[in-house]
Parts: C-alpha cells; structure tokens; sequence
C-alpha cells in the first residue's frame, strides 16, 4: 500500500447520491396460505419492493429465484413439495439471494436448521411489517458483505481472517464516526473501489488509525 492514510467521512457528509432514482428492490415470496401471502405482498410493496413471484411451493421459490435473481427471499418453514428450510438450503448452496425464514413455531431446534440451511433472519407469526421489515434489511445487509468478501476472497482461511478484520474496522468506524453497520461496510466498500484496494487493505487501514494499530 503506497499510501495508508484513508480520509474518512465527515460528520455532514451524506453517502447518498441525492437526485439519482434507485432501482426498485426485487423479492420472491413463498408462502402456501394464500391470505398471508396476499399480505407479505402488500407489505412489501408498500415498503418499495417490487415482489417479481408470488409462489404457494418450496419447489416454485427455487426455481424463481434460480430464474429472477431477487433482493431478497422471504419464504414460509411449512409448505407442500419442498419445505422451507430444503428451499433455503437450495438456494443458498447457488448463492441466489438471501433468505428471511417465516415459521410459527419458535423452537431452538428450527432455528438452527434455519440457520444452517443458510438463512439471514427469520420472523415469527403472527407478524406485523415492524417485524419482518427489519429482518429483511439485515438479511439484505448480510448477504452484501458475505457476498461481497467471498468474491474477494477465495481461500477459506483468508476469508475468515479478512471477515474479522472487516467486522473490527466496521466496530470503529461505527463508534468514532456514528455510522450505522450497513453504512460503515458501504464506506469501507466504496473506498476500496476507490482507492484499488482490497477491503482488507481498508481494514487494516481504519485499525491502524482509529484502533491504535493493533490487529487481532
């Protein structure tokens, strides 16, 4: 690194590119009673997502996300063919979304299957749009950096090491600069673009500047 001084955001400076239309967000909805389904749509409509399926079946959310590429998948536990917890295994094993896992039942056990399948988040019924919103923006958020650092790095060991790195640069960028941790990995992100570095690079940067130097 030639030079590993990062300027960092001021306090009124505003990431956001005012003016630019965003691009509608895309989702896939998989929900086998029709009612809940009709209501998941209309909440993330109502919320700027432009719900591209709509499917009753474990086996239809897999392949409209193989076909679609969404933003995001938001899919019921219990559903006919394939069930949730198969579909979001499928679906994350091809890296074609992110996945926020919809159950009526809370047990420790289906949350670990959940999890392991590779979903982001999950919500509880009975739900209202305060809760299954937010599950949707983490599991967004997650997904990006996950995404982002794999495509970075291939190694395994290197992943991990980088990961951890990235997280601990986010902690401080997120206590001495009071941006949130979606906006802390988009800076990190974009000044790695930027500048031609490696995320890592970045990391390693802001620690050195706002950690004291030190690196775990």
């Amino acid at each position: 690194m030639t030079d590993d001084t990062i300027p960092f955001p001021d306090d009124d400076q505003d990431d956001t590119r005012h003016g630019e239309e965003v691009a509608r967000r895309t989702a896939v909805v998989a929900e086998d009673e029709s009612l809940i389904r009709m209501d998941i749509v209309e909440t993330l409509t109502e919320a700027g997502f432009d719900v591209v399926a709509a499917v009753g079946d474990g086996e239809s959310a897999v392949e409209k996300a193989r076909e679609l590429r969404p933003d995001v998948v938001v899919m019921d536990v219990k559903m006919p063919q394939t069930d949730g917890v198969t579909a979001a295994e499928r679906i994350g094993e091809e890296s074609l979304a992110p996945v926020v896992m919809l159950t009526a039942f809370s047990q420790t056990e289906l949350v670990e299957r959940a999890r392991d399948a590779g979903a982001m988040a999950y919500v509880v019924k009975p739900f209202t749009p305060a809760d299954l919103l937010p599950a949707i923006e983490i599991a967004i958020s997650r997904y990006t950096q996950i995404t982002q650092l794999e495509a970075e790095i291939q190694d395994l060991g290197e992943r991990f090491e980088t990961r951890k790195r990235v997280d601990r640069a986010k902690g401080l960028l997120q206590t001495n600069m009071g941006l949130s941790e979606p906006e802390a990995f988009r800076w990190i992100q974009k000044t790695s673009m930027d500048r031609r570095l490696t995320m890592r690079e970045v990391a390693d940067a802001v620690v050195d500047q706002l950690g004291g130097g030190g690196k775990d």
